[in-house]
């Protein structure tokens, strides 16, 4: 059984502890905060629900310890200001860099073997931050927005189409940003089939813009980010990895010359197992979505600048 570390125990960084431990495949989650007891407090409220939802998983929070963290398998990266209304994940870059590399430093010092999971926005921008300077081989630096991305552009067709999500299958590539990332109608499937031969093209193209805006859309309406599923993404994204499951996931990696790119870190599909992301999965994009994708990559070279 692993050790998982989650850094930030804010509510996407709590909501990444609890659905890792009620999965069952971890034997610890260690929640670190540096707000006095925050940590400490999270980890003993998700312990008291051990008897009641039956997982065996110990958490534990800690106060800005990082020694607390060593020999983590994995590592997931939460800390940072989360968006406010009407704030765009780009304006958190000059925040949450100092931050993002400062948790990098010290986690590697204490498990110099952990696979790094960026969740700290803007995400493109953070995972490519922790690759450039952690020294780390590009498989173990993997970037958590496409998981989440496609999970609720699934969620809209699923809408649309009134079936259940696990029917549906559907993937967003590019960037995590609001204008950025490119949800594939094309290649979308409803048991296999393509779902353009139950929804019209204006539908289509009402489900695309609304996942672009999934996340700003929950922003306003919660006045914060939102977490249930930005913690199921991480949990299911961590699973892959520490069970060596193999699963094919959208996720932010360094590219060196796949899909056209290199020198960037930004969403792809991916093969997830116990070294961390194995292989990239190129896709077969027409001419629209190879100039979506380009575009995709200049707005991200440009925040990249930024640092």
């Amino acid at each position: 059984m692993s050790k998982i570390s989650v850094i930030g125990a804010g509510n996407v960084g709590a909501s990444c502890a609890e659905y890792i431990a009620m999965k069952n495949f971890a034997s610890e989650v260690i929640l670190l905060d540096i707000k006095e007891n925050f940590a400490e407090g999270k980890a003993m409220d998700l312990m008291q629900t051990t008897a009641l939802n039956g997982f065996d998983t110990r958490i534990v929070g800690s106060t800005n310890d990082y020694s607390k963290t060593a020999n983590s398998e994995v590592v997931v990266i939460t800390s940072g200001v989360p968006r406010k209304p009407g704030m765009t994940r780009e304006e958190l870059i000059g925040i949450n860099a100092g931050i993002v590399k400062t948790v990098m430093e010290n986690c590697l010092q204490h498990s110099p073997n952990a696979i790094i999971v960026v969740v700290s926005n803007p995400m493109d921008t953070m995972t490519y931050l922790a690759k450039q300077t952690s020294g780390l081989p590009k498989n173990r630096i993997i970037g958590m927005g496409g998981a989440l991305d496609s999970a609720r552009f699934r969620y809209f067709l699923s809408q649309a189409l009134g079936v259940p999500s696990s029917e549906v299958d559907g993937m967003v590539i590019g960037g995590h940003g609001d204008t950025t990332m490119i949800p594939l109608t094309r290649l979308a499937s409803y048991k296999g089939v393509p779902v353009s031969q139950f929804l019209s093209a204006e539908e289509l193209e009402k489900i695309k813009a609304s996942t672009m805006v999934g996340g700003a859309t929950l922003t306003a309406m919660l006045g914060t980010s939102a977490w249930y599923a930005p913690g199921a993404a991480v949990s299911a994204l961590v699973q892959s990895i520490v069970c060596d499951q193999k699963k094919m996931m959208p996720c932010c990696v360094a590219l060196d010359g796949e899909y056209g790119q290199s020198d960037i870190c930004i969403g792809v599909p991916v093969i997830l197992g116990k070294s961390g992301w194995e292989k990239i999965v190129n896709l077969d994009l027409n001419d629209a979505e190879k100039a979506e994708f380009e575009k995709s990559a200049a707005a991200v070279r440009n925040m990249n600048a930024a640092l």
